[in-house]
């Protein structure tokens, strides 16, 4: 499936226009009450916390507080369980192996992560996350699961230089609607650092929310980008890196991309 293969409607399309938020309220007008809900708060939480990190961390709290499950992008528990199962099956698909060592960024409160820990030889899943709320609702998702004796680790982080880490450790990185909600110095400091702690033969996957068309961003949260900006920006780290045509089949609404410091094999 080619790269362009999404709508190209909704790949051009600017959700932070006047235009498109004018369109959208007239598609969806029980919408309008909670944008508006929502932008107010980012605005007062963008004013206590100007730093990206100290204001999303805010806007977990209070997401978390309400539904740790939708605090991470699923309204409903199956579509928790849905997108869980989706970032999963796509990594078996690509060959982790219970022997693998694996650094799940974004963790959340585990909707994929449960499954690797699962699946993992103990020790062997390291889960980090800005957000000490829902790190405690990870905890309740190991819990439930039954997995304490997988000893995985979940470790609060306030940013992504990945200094607390043993070089050339992980093989399998994973970063699910990280990206997608940061700044573009946030995934610099990302690609600059996870070189270091990935093995020569590991990789790096990471989805975002791809424009082909003016890259915007929607309050302070949902951040818009093309691919050729992430693709340059890994390759400026002296990382390989290439689109992942196989995850669009899957319909998420984000797209993937994945680098490594050898060359990846070609699709």
């Amino acid at each position: 499936m080619p790269a362009d293969a999404k709508s190209p409607k909704k790949i051009r399309s600017n959700r932070a226009s006047f235009a498109h938020k004018v369109g959208y309220a007239l598609r969806h007008p029980k919408r309008v009450a909670p944008y508006l809900s929502r932008a107010g708060r980012d605005a007062l939480l963008g004013l206590k916390h100007p730093d990206h990190v100290g204001y999303y961390r805010a806007v977990m709290a209070s997401d978390t507080r309400r539904n740790p499950e939708a605090a991470v992008g699923s309204q409903t528990h199956e579509r928790w369980l849905a997108l869980g199962q989706m970032q999963f099956e796509y990594l078996i698909e690509h060959g982790i192996r219970p022997e693998h060592r694996m650094l799940d960024i974004g963790c959340g409160n585990l909707r994929g992560g449960w499954r690797f820990i699962e699946h993992l030889d103990s020790g062997n899943y390291y889960g980090i996350d800005i957000s000490p709320d829902i790190l405690i609702a990870a905890k309740k998702t190991l819990t439930e699961r039954r997995l304490q004796d997988k000893l995985p680790h979940l470790t609060i982080s306030g940013d992504l230089t990945l200094d607390f880490l043993p070089s050339n450790h992980f093989d399998v990185i994973h970063a699910h609607s990280v990206f997608s909600h940061s700044p573009l110095s946030v995934i610099d400091e990302c690609l600059a650092h996870v070189g270091r702690v990935l093995t020569p033969t590991g990789f790096f996957d990471f989805t975002f929310d791809r424009t082909e068309g003016t890259e915007h961003q929607v309050l302070r949260e949902d951040f818009y980008y093309r691919t050729e900006t992430l693709l340059a920006l890994a390759r400026k780290h002296d990382l390989h890196a290439g689109f992942m045509d196989d995850w669009e089949k899957r319909r998420h609404g984000q797209s993937k991309i994945r680098v490594s410091r050898s060359p990846l094999p070609s699709t």
